[in-house]
């Protein structure tokens, strides 16, 4: 009975642990383009005193072919206009359970079309999983972005 007592505290101890490890997305974060593979830019992931999430965008990468746009012109207000760098893309990115992240909302500067946002951290906090969309999580894209170390 002890073994199993043991091995029971055992496994609840590092399945709570790991919960509490995988909740925490703040930090540096790649962002992939989703068509092409390349990188995108870098957006900052800070959790905010009412416990969710903003990422703001602190760097965009130019690519073969395309020049970023410094201003974002088609968004709506509040960031009609506003510099992409420093513009916070993502908001209300609230953690739901384990890995699972829901509720957020995502910014387009490119199109200036805003998303609904969920999103899930893989088991080793490494990549993060996005998945914009419009009414229901089917009618969306996906990007995979990288935890900068």
């Amino acid at each position: 009975m002890k073994i199993n007592i043991k091995l029971f505290s055992t496994c609840l101890l590092l399945s709570m642990s790991n919960l509490i490890f995988a909740q925490d997305i703040s930090g540096l974060w790649q962002s992939i383009d989703d068509k092409t593979g390349a990188p995108k830019g870098i957006v900052e992931l800070k959790k905010d005193s009412n416990g969710t999430y903003t990422g703001t965008i602190i760097k965009v990468t130019p690519r073969v072919g395309y020049t970023p746009k410094e201003l974002c012109v088609n968004c709506p207000a509040p960031y009609t206009n506003k510099k992409i760098i420093g513009i916070n893309a993502i908001t209300g990115l609230r953690h739901i359970e384990g890995n699972d992240y829901s509720d957020g909302k995502i910014l387009d500067p490119n199109s200036g079309k805003i998303y609904s946002l969920k999103a899930k951290l893989n088991p080793n906090g490494k990549r993060l999983q996005l998945r914009g969309y419009i009414g229901v999580s089917i009618l969306g894209r996906s990007q995979t972005w990288i935890r900068i170390e």
